[in-house]
């Protein structure tokens, strides 16, 4: 039997694709989530699970954590800044537990983006370029879920406040990127590359009239400089850092970068992608607001 592992097992992508890969007809005894702190895997526990104990940032924990495993699900860790050593940590113990086969979620045409985004994942690919290993990049696109930290406010407020000009997104929900990873997990033989985007492709207009439909609220885009959006965002209490990695995202949205027709994800999911109004209006459901 093939064994399937998962970096990064309780966050909110890797969780889920632990679900996808049980949906999809793999044994729940068959699949490996590594995860860092045990307490938070309960969830995964239940559903059966094998759970091992990893750190990004300890190489001896890895190599243990993939003793006996197959194919690996390698997701792009959280530190922006720290994600190409974390990374090489992962794939030098996938290398030397005799991993056969790495999937990795990269970034939407992260071969040519210029987003700040993107460096860290050019880099991983490279790693993993270099290491051997056969591997299958999943260049996910933009997740829809990245509107909802600013949804409440804005609502609450009426303006929905970027720099993205009349660019547009190409996004689709985390459980859509994670019924793709799982797809791909199980049946790629290495060397594939999948642009992940869903079907729908929206400005940041668009998504303000789909915050005020889902609402029942007046929501209007309110289009800043990049420079301006990045200092609004950390007038908010964003970290100046992190506030700037978003408002260039935004920009290269102004450019493209996060379009593309590409229907890698809806092949490899199986299924559409899931609209932006469904998870916006679930979730604002589930909050109450």
């Amino acid at each position: 039997m093939t064994t399937y592992a998962i970096t990064g097992a309780t966050g909110q992508l890797g969780g889920l694709a632990a679900g996808s890969l049980r949906a999809a007809g793999v044994d729940a005894a068959d699949i490996v989530a590594i995860v860092r702190d045990e307490k938070k895997a309960s969830t995964l526990s239940n559903m059966g699970v094998t759970v091992r104990v990893a750190d990004y940032e300890s190489p001896e924990t890895l190599r243990t954590a993939l003793a006996g495993v197959d194919r690996l699900l390698l997701v792009s860790g959280s530190e922006v800044g720290r994600r190409i050593p974390q990374h090489r940590n992962v794939i030098d113990a996938a290398k030397d537990a005799g991993v056969s086969l790495i999937a990795y979620t990269s970034m939407l045409r992260a071969d040519t983006s210029t987003l700040a985004l993107a460096q860290e994942h050019q880099a991983t690919e490279k790693l993993l370029a270099d290491s051997g290993i056969p591997t299958v990049l999943l260049r996910n696109g933009w997740y829809w879920e990245n509107y909802l930290a600013g949804a409440s406010a804005a609502i609450d407020s009426g303006n929905l406040y970027g720099s993205a000009g009349d660019g547009k997104v190409a996004g689709a929900s985390r459980s859509d990127y994670a019924d793709a990873a799982a797809s791909a997990l199980i049946n790629a033989k290495g060397g594939e590359i999948y642009e992940l985007a869903g079907s729908e492709h929206l400005t940041l207009a668009d998504i303000a009239d789909t915050l005020a439909k889902v609402s029942g609220r007046h929501v209007h885009y309110q289009d800043l400089a990049e420079a301006d959006f990045a200092a609004a965002l950390t007038s908010t209490g964003v970290p100046e850092t992190f506030a700037k990695i978003l408002a260039d995202s935004d920009a290269g949205i102004a450019r493209g970068e996060l379009d593309s027709d590409s229907t890698d994800l809806e092949s490899l999911a199986g299924h559409p992608s899931t609209p932006l109004a469904d998870v916006l209006g679930g979730a604002l459901s589930a909050t109450g607001s």
